[in-house]
């Protein structure tokens, strides 16, 4: 995909594709680092626990006298 370089204000930037996003695992509202490597310009998505649990495997888990109570 060729991009061009532009200019918003005293900034420069460019849009991503949300096809290239999606294939990088980036969505709306994620956190990313970029970097430079060997001259490169390197965006990587931030490890977060998007989609790691299921809470019916969490709730499952839970012990069977589990008792619901209020902390203060």
């Amino acid at each position: 995909m060729l991009l061009k370089i532009q200019k918003w204000g005293s900034r420069q930037g460019f849009h991503l594709s949300t096809n290239i996003l999606q294939k990088a695992g980036i969505h709306f509202g994620d956190e990313v680092i970029i970097s430079v490597q060997d001259g490169r310009i390197v965006i990587e998505p931030v490890s977060k626990a998007r989609n790691q649990f299921n809470i019916h495997e969490l709730v499952a888990r839970m012990p069977a006298d589990y008792q619901v109570e209020e902390v203060s």
